[in-house]
């Protein structure tokens, strides 16, 4: 398995996803997991010890991924304009780990090469021969074009334009030189299949330990809104500012006394300065366990506007029993019936008065999230999802495996 770090702990949505899958397969498969050491020292280390433990070869080049701030970042986003290759892909690739899979080639025998994330395909293309498949988290040229429909600064958009051609083709190259590619949701994998071509696509749904969020025993408070996600990435960053100052203002003004919890890792400086500015908001940073938080809000919000792949924190949420209000592009990818499972707006303008209503009506609302925790348990565990990859595992490396079966709202190839 390539990636960026170790995914451990899980407290990102897809670090939470890689390890609940890994350690499933690891029962079952020799894997050995080569990618560059995490940021922090100390994380590293109890990484390292964790996969060693649960029988995973950790095999960590010591260069950790480039910053995304300050001064250097923003050199290295200008030098990219002379690369035909996205950023995300330049700043992870690095001649440290194609060496050190070059040498794991030499010395070992390699059923399967399992790319964890799509950029990370270029570090296997000075490879020679071997089974490859690459994990798909999101469609990430459709992330870009979303950035750029969403960007209103003429300097960041044309910037962004030529991310999203760059990532364009770069993912259709880096997927058409794969034996088999993963998607998250039957929608990516339609996507893949149909616009990008891909002959031999599984898909893999994002799943949540049902054991662990479950509902909670003490009672909610209708009022309480809860936003969870990554206060690092991008998408999640541009759903807060959504949250912070268009839609809970008009939530405020409709219930006076609801309150807004932000919990994820990693804010920016930016956003810990811009909560102060607004009345009744909390943001709750780096949390160690997320349950109580799902277990004290009344309904979780996501109004996002840029995104791909399928929300974990959905899942979460319904498997919690929270009720759960989100946009189309929050909810797409994910098998679960608007109206029924969950409420769906078009955008995040839109969001308020769903908020509202929520708060208002917390029977309906917790007879709804009711319905989306029965939906969750039918498809969404972490073991049948293991047993999914690991047929795509086994087809891409030769073996008879029978294709996943799609929900109904979606296919896959």
């Amino acid at each position: 398995m390539i990636d960026e770090e170790l995914p451990y702990p899980a407290n990102s949505g897809k670090r939470i996803r890689t390890l609940n899958l890994t350690l499933r397969l690891a029962r079952r498969h020799r894997i050995t997991y080569l990618c560059h050491r995490n940021a922090d020292p100390t994380e590293a280390t109890r990484a390292a010890d964790f996969f060693r433990d649960h029988g995973i070869e950790p095999v960590i080049v010591d260069r950790a991924v480039p910053p995304r701030s300050g001064p250097g970042f923003y050199a290295r986003l200008a030098a990219n304009l002379l690369s035909p290759l996205p950023y995300s892909v330049t700043s992870h690739d690095s001649r440290p780990l194609r060496e050190a899979i070059a040498t794991h080639a030499r010395s070992r025998p390699v059923d399967l090469w399992h790319c964890e994330w799509t950029p990370y395909a270029q570090a296997l293309r000075s490879l020679a021969g071997g089974r490859r498949l690459v994990m798909a988290h999101n469609v990430e040229s459709l992330i870009w074009r979303r950035y750029y429909e969403n960007e209103r600064n003429w300097l960041r958009r044309w910037y962004v334009k030529r991310q999203w051609r760059k990532f364009d083709r770069f993912e259709r190259r880096a997927l058409a030189e794969s034996d088999r590619a993963v998607a998250v949701s039957p929608v990516d994998a339609a996507l893949f299949a149909e616009q990008f071509g891909v002959p031999h696509v599984s898909v893999v749904d994002n799943g949540v330990d049902t054991a662990w969020f479950r509902p909670g025993q003490c009672g909610r408070d209708p009022r309480r809104v809860l936003y969870l996600g990554s206060l690092d990435w991008r998408p999640n960053l541009d759903a807060v500012d959504q949250l912070l100052t268009r839609v809970f203002p008009v939530v405020r003004a409709a219930v006076p006394d609801a309150r807004l919890w932000l919990v994820g890792r990693h804010p920016p400086d930016a956003l810990r300065r811009q909560v102060f500015a607004f009345p009744n908001v909390e943001l709750h940073a780096d949390v160690a366990d997320v349950r109580p938080f799902l277990n004290g809000a009344g309904v979780l919000a996501v109004p996002l506007r840029i995104g791909g792949g399928s929300r974990l924190k959905i899942l979460e949420a319904l498997a919690s029993g929270v009720p759960v209000v989100s946009t189309r592009v929050g909810a797409e990818g994910l098998c679960l019936e608007p109206g029924k499972h969950l409420t769906v707006v078009e955008q995040a303008d839109d969001m308020a008065a769903a908020l509202v209503e929520a708060i208002r009506s917390p029977k309906a609302a917790l007879a709804q999230a009711a319905a989306g925790r029965q939906r969750v348990l039918e498809r969404y565990d972490w073991d049948v999802l293991a047993d999914k990859l690991e047929q795509a595992w086994l087809a891409c490396a030769g073996a008879p495996a029978a294709e996943p079966v799609p929900c109904q709202e979606g296919r896959a190839a």
